[in-house]
């Protein structure tokens, strides 16, 4: 069996201790649209942390859900950063970001429809095949749903993985968070979605939010990953698989780079035990 990998989103924080080849990570996720200009100073360090370290590519830009005709600019900027640092993963998002050439800094929700459906199918062809690329496609936060929506979200995702050929980047603390919002079952989640078609799991920190008579979690990238979230992760590493790269994210108030690799261990640690368990 392959050793499983483990990851960090590599930051400019902590990109200088990072081109160290003796940090415990495997591999290293940047977020695209930092690096679409090959003359920066972070491209600089990113092709020489690529030297050593695997590298994974992961858009937020490319608004698939939206009714836009998709960015060709953006496009053509990051095929050149995939081809120049050739990422054995490339990524992005079940949401919308734009309308009529607008761009919202978020990423939002779309509603569960055929008609969505047949929209997100069609640019994610579009997308993979100006690319040249398999894109995983990951399931977002929710704090709100449609009422038009009828199809549910693994469902959506198993029809769009049939439909196109892209795998899924599975975020388990956005499972956790949209479950908590919407009030679904986290564990029949999994139990729906083609697991076969996962590539890499995201662990992150969220944080709650009193709104009115209840509290909302929010998808915040800004501290530990909660205990609920590894009770979930080990869930799904006991019941379905536990070979799949997993990454932690932190995208803002950054605490030293010793905490984010004592996160990683504690990934490793789990399944250490799984492991343990299994052979007992």
């Amino acid at each position: 069996m392959m050793k499983k990998q483990y990851g960090l989103g590599l930051r400019s924080a902590y990109a200088e201790q990072l081109l160290s080849k003796n940090q415990d990570i495997d591999w290293l996720e940047v977020h695209a649209e930092n690096y679409f200009n090959p003359h920066s100073y972070d491209y600089h360090l990113l092709k020489r942390i690529a030297e050593h370290s695997p590298i994974s590519v992961h858009g937020v830009g490319l608004s698939l859900g939206s009714t836009d005709p998709l960015n060709q600019h953006h496009l053509e900027k990051l095929k050149a950063l995939i081809d120049d640092v050739n990422p054995f993963i490339v990524s992005e998002h079940l949401s919308w970001s734009s309308v009529n050439g607008r761009y919202y800094n978020d990423l939002l929700p779309l509603p569960y429809t055929e008609e969505c459906l047949a929209l997100f199918i069609s640019r994610v062809n579009q997308a993979q095949d100006f690319l040249g690329r398999q894109l995983l496609i990951e399931n977002p936060s929710a704090y709100l749903a449609y009422h038009e929506s009828h199809i549910h979200e693994p469902e959506f995702l198993n029809q769009l993985v049939q439909a196109t050929g892209c795998g899924l980047l599975l975020d388990i603390n956005n499972v956790y968070v949209s479950g908590h919002n919407l009030a679904w079952d986290t564990k029949a989640y999994f139990e729906q979605l083609n697991i076969n078609a996962v590539k890499e799991i995201h662990l992150a920190g969220f944080t709650p939010k009193v709104i009115g008579d209840r509290t909302v979690l929010i998808d915040s990238h800004n501290q530990k990953v909660h205990q609920e979230v590894w009770q979930l992760y080990r869930y799904f590493q006991l019941h379905f698989t536990n070979t799949i790269p997993t990454l932690i994210e932190w995208d803002s108030d950054f605490p030293e780079l010793s905490v984010l690799i004592n996160e990683v261990n504690s990934a490793k640690g789990i399944d250490q035990s799984l492991s343990e368990v299994s052979c007992a």
